[in-house]
């Protein structure tokens, strides 16, 4: 049974990236009612950050942004974004099952009176580290977090705020809530879709790689941004000194097949990506050296082999190679010590700028009170995994994208369909059982 105050959707999304975005959309548009739950302050997850996408070179926004608008608009889709999943739980009886128990963290703005004029940003003296844009640019403590975000609300970052009240004397709609606090809602579901995405390994796990105090050591997702077209030097630039590398190096399984860090597994886009942005970095700076220091290349995709073949055919050397460390360089510069596993031994090269590639770890780690099983990997645990992808130990609760491991943009795309196929069988079959009983009771 659900609870008296209960919310009640028939399907239950937590995560609003592509893949959740995807499954709620596919869902919705069969006449199902959809919530999703959205932990950053915007839907849209990782795939809004990037700038292009493998192997097309498409751009990431163009693909994204109509989807977060089209679900944003969907009168049968309800989005909860800055919110926490505090439990999950399925076979509570009834005609829904599942239930969950979320956390409304405070925006210190209220969501209805603000119109997204941005005059409360223009107002505010305090300047921050831009997270959006690598932490290379700045924002102001309240902001809207950027500009596609959807919902286009403003947000109140306390932990900089100094409480000057110029925000609030310019909000037109009086929408600056100072005293705003977290809050705690249940939702009530007939199905689940698990779509809760991924995290980066911290540059700053690896003591070999200098835990994030060599300059111009950058982790993957930075070098989306400084190739982004809306980033935020509008080119590429070195972040210490804001020159133009002339040497670009890429180290390879900097964050995965490490048991040094518990993470003995393949992040599987990592060797596609660096691939992707090395070619847009020797479109970006033609005159630049672009090295990547492999293991293995795993283009595993339809047509990543051949865009493999097409970067090496641009000029970017690979080396197959083992990176040992990384220690501060001349000028600002990197030196990386490795192993040529060609026979060479150990050699060191500098270069202007690192990109660590970093691997993908669990986004979401569900605690004590949620029932969701996971794998020794950290990820939700499928329990058929070759033939059905997208089920979980628990009935009515089923996983897309990466919350299952790691995989690109287009299998989590595909899995997202998939899961919500299954959400729908599930409410088909649920809904004959009732009618089936209901009718033998009559009977």
């Amino acid at each position: 049974m659900s609870a008296p105050n209960a919310r009640e959707f028939d399907t239950l999304v937590v995560g609003g990236g592509i893949a959740g975005l995807q499954a709620a959309l596919d869902l919705a548009d069969q006449g199902f009612s959809v919530a999703v739950v959205e932990k950053d302050a915007s839907i849209g997850g990782k795939m809004i950050r990037l700038s292009k996408v493998f192997p097309t070179l498409d751009c990431a926004s163009c693909i994204t942004t109509p989807k977060m608008a089209a679900a944003a608009h969907h009168p049968r889709i309800t989005l909860f974004t800055l919110c926490d999943l505090q439990s999950l739980s399925s076979g509570n009886g009834g005609a829904f099952p599942v239930a969950a128990r979320v956390r409304q963290n405070p925006r210190y703005v209220d969501m209805d009176a603000c119109i997204g004029c941005r005059k409360c940003e223009y107002a505010c003296p305090v300047y921050v580290k831009d997270a959006e844009q690598g932490g290379f640019s700045a924002r102001k403590a309240v902001r809207i977090p950027f500009s596609n975000a959807i919902p286009q609300k403003a947000l109140l970052d306390v932990a900089n705020c100094m409480l000057c009240g110029k925000c609030a004397s310019v909000c037109p709609t009086n929408a600056i809530r100072y005293d705003e606090e977290p809050r705690e809602f249940e939702l009530a579901a007939r199905t689940a879709i698990v779509a809760s995405g991924f995290e980066l390994t911290g540059i700053g796990d690896k003591n070999l790689y200098g835990r994030g105090s060599i300059p111009n050591v950058v982790d993957s997702l930075q070098m989306e941004r400084l190739l982004a077209p809306h980033g935020p030097y509008n080119r590429v630039l070195r972040p210490s000194d804001g020159k133009e590398p002339a040497s670009i190096a890429y180290v390879q399984c900097a964050g995965s097949r490490d048991q040094s860090q518990g993470i003995p597994y393949c992040s599987r886009v990592c060797c596609m990506y660096a691939v992707k942005q090395a070619m847009l970095l020797s479109g970006a700076l033609p005159l630049a050296d672009v090295t990547v220091y492999y293991m293995d290349i795993r283009a595993f995709g339809k047509n990543y082999e051949q865009f493999f073949q097409n970067a090496k055919a641009m000029g970017i050397e690979f080396v197959k190679a083992k990176a040992a460390s990384l220690a501060p360089g001349e000028d600002g510069g990197v030196a990386v010590r490795y192993e040529d596993q060609s026979g060479d031994g150990t050699a060191v090269r500098e270069h202007d700028m690192v990109v660590l590639s970093l691997g993908m770890v669990p986004g979401w780690q569900p605690g004590a009170e949620c029932a969701v099983p996971l794998a020794e990997d950290g990820f939700v645990r499928t329990i058929r995994p070759s033939t059905s992808p997208t089920l979980t130990d628990i009935p009515g609760v089923f996983v897309a994208g990466v919350a299952a491991g790691p995989k690109d943009i287009v299998d989590s795309i595909a899995e997202a369909g998939a899961a919500a196929m299954q959400a729908a069988a599930h409410m088909t079959e649920q809904a004959a059982r009732v009618a089936n009983a209901n009718g033998e009771a009559r009977s």
